[in-house]
């Protein structure tokens, strides 16, 4: 596999998603607004370091849930909405390998999203320090277990939505039923922020590496599966 290829690849979907313009201002404008919501939760929150510890953890967290989400939109459009516009055959017939296609377009459905995500996350973190120093006398982030769902456990989760997008538009023929089953795969990641927000998960670092090794068990599996069903020959021959 030619790495240079598929960074060639990648940027020639970044050209094409940025004519998309429903799509970037998804993926730019829904992260930070997620943030705002959030530092007014903040804000209203009662004054207790217990307390704000168990909310703060958790509204970071959800940025994975993000993670998981975000990215489909592109990975599902890369394949099925470049059939469906026809600029997607003429990629299929040069001498660039599967790996190579898919593995470009991965980079070009992974970069932005996450690179976003963390734009806001930092923008969340930094102000959450500014309102919350004065009744916790420190400032709460950074700290290892952010760190671990930001850097850690959020990039597998897109890698996971990414694989599951490009299995699905493997499969479907319209860029409406690619992304609505490629959207589903949040719900683990959800489950998880619901189970933690009862009480019934533990936000801590240790919890999160176990979840982060589990999604790298998963994404090394549906990476193969993915890199199975991806068909060139059947996509310019049995596709209308």
């Amino acid at each position: 596999m030619n790495l240079g290829t598929s960074l060639t690849v990648a940027a020639k979907e970044l050209k094409v998603i940025r004519r998309k313009k429903s799509i970037i201002s998804y993926i730019l404008v829904f992260p930070f607004l997620l943030s705002v919501l959030f530092l007014f939760i903040v804000q209203n929150q009662v004054v207790s370091s217990s307390e704000y510890s168990l909310g703060l953890e958790s509204l970071t967290y959800f940025f994975v849930v993000l993670a998981a989400v975000l990215p489909a939109s592109i990975a599902a459009y890369s394949i099925v909405g470049e059939k469906v516009e026809k600029s997607l055959e003429p990629l299929l017939a040069t001498p660039t390998t599967d790996g190579e296609i898919l593995l470009g377009k991965s980079i070009a459905a992974f970069v932005l999203p996450v690179l976003t995500i963390w734009a806001a996350a930092t923008f969340f973190m930094a102000a959450t320090d500014y309102l919350t120093y004065g009744a916790l006398s420190f400032y709460y982030f950074p700290n290892w277990t952010c760190e671990v769902m930001l850097f850690l456990l959020a990039p597998l989760a897109a890698i996971f939505s990414i694989e599951t997008a490009v299995i699905a538009s493997s499969r479907v023929s319209d860029v409406r039923g690619a992304n609505q089953i490629a959207s589903l795969m949040f719900l683990p990641f959800m489950g998880v922020f619901l189970a933690g927000v009862e009480g019934v998960f533990a936000f801590n670092t240790d919890n999160l590496l176990i979840i982060s090794g589990i999604v790298l068990i998963i994404d090394v599996a549906l990476l193969f599966l993915s890199t199975a069903t991806f068909r060139r020959e059947e996509i310019l021959t049995k596709w209308r």
